[in-house]
């Protein structure tokens, strides 16, 4: 299988194409499979023998290089006359009752899965792409061999791309990198997976692509010689110890560093998981047996370790995968597996022709391919025929998930969404009378994310009153069910809306220091509702209640409209001494001064349970530090002006949240900022604002704010933040 990306040899002429054909099939070939090419090539010469490519080649060169990646894949005859035939009942006089008067209908019933659809008169592009890849499932899921001389055929064609005009090769690659990639993935196909996907992004992102290979020929040398390195010293240990492995290396495909640096926002430089090292051996007990070897030569990363041999994927692909990080702390993946395992791996699904299994196969193979009839099954009463297209990326693209209804119904969702999504995916009045739900017969909580393939039932009650909670926008992951969740309560909910959205618009305010005199705060508000296209406060309240409109996005102009209101400086307040004490709407109590504005600073960030001092300022109020920070004299009396430093507690009784900004000090690892937010979820904490910055030494610092009640708060989420793994130090920012 190698050769699909070694052999790259072009052939001047259809002759010379044939004959390494003919080379090759005659090692696994009888002679009358031979003789049954022959005719097929001859007979598909003569019906293309008019006809050219746009590159000016004579077109029988195409379904002879489709023809020739089927005998690498180690495909039987039928798929290789398939392959010669392919484009005959589409583009020639010949019919399908002609291929198969002349090599049977198994033949014919290829070529018939593989022909677009052409005659069919339909509106749209979309239309026509959607009823193909119907037309090419439908055939699949009676022969699958259709799909593998499909993927053939659009391999040969991304190939040769650059002869169409610039649009279409982008529409042509992004349906490549969508449909025919992901298909080669579930079919375990792994090299023309690759390479469909790395001449995709030839096409769609030409300038990145260029800069991968530019960057990845500048550093061969001392790459290779970073692999040669870590091979030579892998074989001396392995051989002494597993007679027979195999060991070699590769640098990882250019669309795998291309999702690297832009989907991670990484640069080149900062790619250093690149490299994979493969072991094969002969035995299962050696694959483990490596992996011993493997993981006392070199430090493994956590949470990088996978099972496939004992948990194979759905595509029939098992493998031994870890992480490790060799002397130059640089990390790499090596793979084990046994020869049988490779030959699945590299071939996949085509595997069960090169070892003469056939298209009726096992059991276990025909369980392996049940998703093709699931998928058209989910389809078969859809009236949309572009649905399909969504249904393939569904199930075939890791970002989105299909579940199904007790009664059979699919319904696609985005990676990550929850039974409640499922809910209002089926129908609104579904989801607004939602209590629980059950997947796979077992109950699970509402925050549940559902999975491809699961059978999810909602469960739903008609008492009156019932409807949706306002925590479910927190929860659902689809904008449908937010938008529906939105509608209920503006429908049913409005005197509990403007509430909602009264404390929410107060809340915002206080945590923004906006202090207004009552008659000021009616006409400001009055001012932005207007803004909004709100009849009334009122109808401002509602819409924000139930999400209608967004009290944080507004947050800018809204500051932006207090800061000139109150633009103008008051003078100094001076305040005599004195015992009096009065509780303000923060929770802080400033000693003899009734009913003033306060600000926290920010310099140290003041949380209740902290010692704290306030500071009188000029037209602000009075700005509240903690006795500790940098900006409070270690002794008053000696301070420029002592009098405006005031004493001040925190009340006892307060509710308030307050932002707090950590330093997290961490390891580099992939999912450490996922651990960190599931953990923040988990406590109900909310994430106001997060940043992450890399350091030389393979560390990173994480720096976070959220939303805590004081101290004792503070420190129980910092006590579990430190057991994450590759946590090394937190810091409270300001303190």
């Amino acid at each position: 299988m190698k050769d699909l990306y070694d052999d790259k040899t072009v052939y001047s002429c259809p002759q010379e194409c044939f004959d390494a054909l003919i080379q090759r099939l005659s090692k696994t070939y009888s002679e009358e499979e031979l003789a049954n090419v022959r005719k097929a090539y001859v007979i598909a010469a003569e019906a293309h023998s008019e006809q050219k490519r746009l590159s000016g080649e004579p077109y029988i060169m195409h379904p002879l290089n489709v023809a020739l990646i089927l005998s690498k894949l180690g495909m039987d005859d039928a798929s290789v006359i398939a392959a010669l035939l392919h484009d005959t009942v589409e583009d020639t006089k010949m019919t399908y009752n002609d291929v198969k008067s002349t090599f049977g209908q198994t033949v014919a019933d290829l070529v018939e899965g593989v022909t677009k659809i052409g005659k069919v008169p339909l509106q749209t592009k979309e239309e026509q792409q959607a009823e193909n890849i119907r037309k090419m499932l439908l055939a699949m899921s009676r022969d699958i061999r259709v799909i593998i001389i499909k993927l053939a055929d659009r391999l040969h064609n991304m190939r040769t791309l650059m002869f169409k005009p610039e649009q279409r090769r982008r529409e042509i690659a992004l349906e490549t990198i969508e449909i025919y990639a992901p298909i080669a993935h579930r079919l375990g196909i792994r090299p023309i997976k690759e390479e469909l996907e790395d001449l995709s992004i030839s096409y769609l992102d030409p300038v990145a692509y260029h800069d991968i290979e530019e960057n990845l020929e500048a550093q061969s040398r001392s790459r290779n010689e970073y692999l040669a390195d870590i091979k030579a010293r892998i074989e001396d240990r392995i051989h002494s110890m597993v007679s027979g492995a195999q060991v070699s290396g590769r640098i990882k495909s250019v669309h795998g560093i291309y999702r690297k640096m832009y989907m991670r926002n990484k640069n080149f430089d900062e790619i250093y998981d690149i490299y994979a090292v493969r072991i094969i051996v002969e035995s299962v007990i050696d694959c483990y047996n490596c992996l011993g070897v493997i993981h006392d030569m070199f430090k493994p990363i956590p949470g990088r370790f996978k099972d496939y041999i004992s948990t194979p994927k759905p595509n029939m692909y098992q493998s031994l995968h870890t992480t490790v990080l060799g002397k130059e702390g640089i990390p790499f993946e090596v793979q084990i597996r046994t020869w049988d395992m490779h030959h699945t791996a590299e071939y996949g699904i085509a595997a069960h022709w090169k070892y003469k299994l056939g298209v009726n196969g096992t059991q276990k193979f025909e369980e392996r391919l049940a998703w093709i009839r699931q998928l058209l099954e989910s389809q078969s009463d859809s009236e949309n025929v572009e649905d399909i297209v969504s249904t393939i990326k569904s199930d075939l693209v890791p970002e989105e998930v299909f579940v199904f209804t007790p009664k059979g119904d699919v319904f696609n969702l985005p990676m990550g969404a929850t039974v409640i999504d499922f809910a209002y995916a089926i129908h609104s009045a579904v989801g607004n009378k939602m209590v629980g739900a059950k997947v796979d017969g077992r109950i699970v909580p509402l925050d549940y994310k559902v999975k491809t393939g699961e059978i999810v039932e909602v469960l739903t009650s008609s008492a009156q009153g019932k409807g949706p909670s306002r925590d479910w926008l927190k929860i659902v992951k689809t904008s449908q069910a937010r938008a529906k969740i939105r509608q209920w309560y503006k429908k049913e909910r409005r005197d509990e809306n403007i509430a909602e959205g009264k404390n929410e618009v107060e809340k915002e305010f206080r945590r923004n220091f906006i202090r207004l005199s009552e008659a000021d705060y009616g006409e400001f508000i009055a001012k932005i509702a207007e803004r909004q296209h709100c009849k009334t406060v009122d109808d401002f309240y509602a819409a924000i209640g139930y999400g209608g409109i967004s009290l944080m996005r507004m947050m800018p102009k809204i500051k932006e409209d207090y800061a000139k209101l109150t633009k103008t400086e008051e003078p100094v307040v001076t305040v005599a001494p004195s015992k009096k004490r009065t509780k303000s709407k923060e929770g802080v109590v400033v000693e003899g001064i009734d009913n003033c504005l306060i600000k926290f600073s920010r310099c140290c960030n003041p949380l209740p349970g902290d010692e704290i001092i306030g500071f009188i300022t000029r037209g602000h109020g009075v700005s509240i530090h903690t006795r500790s920070c940098t900006n409070v004299p270690a002794d008053l009396s000696k301070a420029g002006e002592p009098e405006r430093w005031i004493t001040a507690y925190w009340d006892a009784n307060i509710k308030e949240e307050f932002k707090c900004t950590l330093n997290i000090h961490c390891l580099n690892r992939i999912g450490f900022l996922a651990d960190v937010s599931s953990l923040l979820a988990n406590m109900h904490i909310m994430i106001n604002d997060i940043s992450t910055r890399n350091t030389k030494d393979g560390r990173a610092d994480v720096m976070v704010t959220v939303s805590v009640n004081g101290v004792e708060h503070l420190n129980a989420l910092v006590a579990k933040l430190n057991k994450i793994n590759g946590v090394l130090g937190i810091e409270r920012s300001g303190v």
